[in-house]
């Protein structure tokens, strides 16, 4: 039998070298464990022989799968999500799944769209962190297809929830500071929206530490922010500056805003940590290379990452072996456990 060029052999071809039937080579590339090892032999050096190579999309097709999954996030741009999607993506590879990224904008519309069946076609399954949709669309939820819900937005919405602990660590970041011996603390990433939200639950647990303490925050350091991104922070920043409130310590929401703090405090000529001391939220890897490095919470982010994808894999599997959704498991809720990484901007 003249060999065929490299790559293009068929199964089909691989049986008739090998002397079985189309069956037993596939048995053979799916691992069944109860063949001859002469035959298991012969099939293996039939596949070296014609450098067979497995068609993977064709196999995952023909089993009802795509091997890949869809991770829908708010922005990209924002530096945790990015890093959030760097360690889904790793965790996913170890289980042989492909991540298709996908941002809504903070868009309605475009997390409703996530919803309705949409990526059905395309991915196995999708991780989802909405920030635009509430408790009043969880309806929506009740999907057909495997999903993984990230955040705080969505409660009870009957599927699989991974999410940290906002209210907590928050408290825990401002009770660092206020341990260091600030008073004026002021929290930067206040929402104006009462939903639920990372900035609402954080602003909670802010509260909570001051109150605790017997503190109370100065009404005009109060300032409602859009976005997480530097310059908003920059900007809020001076704006807290610019109304006469002269903080000795800074809890801000996200790693983002404290960073573009940073900046405006040394542009005014406060130092940190001397004059203010400044704790961010998030762990993103730009702290450790501030100046100085910054204080802050790390939620999880890895863990979040391998637990979702953990989950989101179970589900596929369970559908792909035909269990209806009723005879699955109930929705999981993971809370991840949080870290304070202390480091030179709350050091006195």
């Amino acid at each position: 039998m003249a060999r065929k060029a490299s790559g293009s052999a068929t199964i089909r071809d691989v049986a008739h070298l090998a002397g079985v039937s189309i069956k037993t080579v596939s048995n053979v590339l799916n691992g069944y464990p109860y063949i001859r090892p002469e035959t298991r032999e012969r099939v293996d050096e039939a596949i070296r022989r014609l450098d067979y190579h497995v068609n993977v999309s064709a196999r995952n097709l023909s089993r009802g799968r795509t091997g890949l999954i869809a991770l829908v996030l708010p922005a990209v741009r924002g530096v945790y999500f990015a890093e959030l999607a760097d360690a889904v993506m790793r965790e996913a590879a170890k289980v042989g799944l492909t991540v298709f990224i996908q941002q809504t904008n903070d868009e309605r519309d475009r997390e409703l769209r996530v919803l309705d069946g949409s990526y059905r076609s395309m991915v196995d399954g999708v991780i989802y962190s909405p920030l635009a949709l509430s408790q009043h669309d969880v309806a929506s939820f009740d999907v057909d297809f495997p999903l993984v819900l990230l955040g705080e937005r969505i409660f009870d919405a009957g599927v699989d929830h991974v999410t940290m602990q906002n209210v907590e660590a928050a408290r825990a970041a401002t009770e660092h500071v206020i341990s260091r011996g600030a008073r004026r603390v002021v929290p930067l990433g206040a929402k104006d929206d009462p939903s639920t939200s990372s900035g609402t639950l954080r602003m909670q647990g802010f509260s909570q530490a001051l109150h605790a303490h017997g503190l109370e925050v100065d009404s005009r350091a109060v300032i409602g922010v859009p976005d997480y991104f530097h310059a908003t922070g920059a900007a809020a920043m001076a704006e807290i500056l610019d109304r006469g409130v002269m903080p000795d310590a800074v809890v801000a929401f996200a790693d983002t805003l404290a960073l573009g703090a940073l900046s405006t405090l040394a542009d005014r000529g406060l130092r940190v940590p001397e004059d203010v001391r400044l704790v961010g939220f998030d762990n993103i890897e730009e702290t450790n290379y501030s100046r100085p490095p910054l204080t802050t919470i790390d939620p999880g982010r890895d863990v979040i990452a391998a637990k979702a994808v953990a989950l989101l894999e179970e589900r596929i599997r369970l559908r792909l072996d035909g269990v209806p959704k009723d005879d699955q498991p109930p929705p999981r809720r993971v809370v991840v456990d949080f870290e304070l990484i202390e480091r030179q901007s709350t050091q006195g």
